[in-house]
């Protein structure tokens, strides 16, 4: 079996893709809805509805879950990677944004006549919890269908 036929044929990875893919086409849909503008660069950003680590975590958790059973050791040490990626964004990351946020407007009020020249801190680095829902959400939703193509 070619390395690319094994790949591709890993249904936890490729529900983790298909969940990469379609969370962030999404976010550039939710955003044209919500500025009313196209801005493709929202494929690229690592924030926002709704979170690709949620939804990339939690396709892959349960396709392990489904292709090795619920009661196997990888489902279990899934289950803890997904726990740990959904807490890191939406706690620890989005904690850190709201940081670059209030850093940012000292930033600002400190060089105000100078503040265009200082690069901004990206403040749009973690989720909201309706963000990290939503993620894991679409990963449940695109894991099921995974297994129902691949089977």
């Amino acid at each position: 079996m070619s390395f690319f036929v094994a790949l591709f044929s890993n249904e936890p990875l490729v529900a983790a893709g298909v969940a990469f893919l379609l969370s962030q086409t999404l976010k550039i849909i939710l955003y044209y809805f919500k500025d009313g503008e196209l801005n493709l660069w929202h494929f690229c950003e690592a924030a926002g509805m709704p979170s690709t680590h949620s939804a990339m975590a939690s396709a892959m958790t349960l396709s392990v879950g489904i292709v090795e059973g619920f009661a196997s050791p990888s489902f279990a040490l899934a289950v803890v990677f997904a726990i740990i990626v959904m807490y890191d964004a939406m706690g620890v990351r989005f904690a850190a944004g709201q940081q670059a946020l209030i850093l940012n407007k000292i930033i600002e009020d400190i060089y105000s006549e100078k503040a265009g020249e200082k690069e901004k801190l990206k403040e749009l680095i973690g989720h909201t919890p309706t963000e990290v829902l939503g993620g894991l959400t679409l990963g449940i939703i695109v894991a099921i269908f995974t297994y129902f193509i691949a089977y």
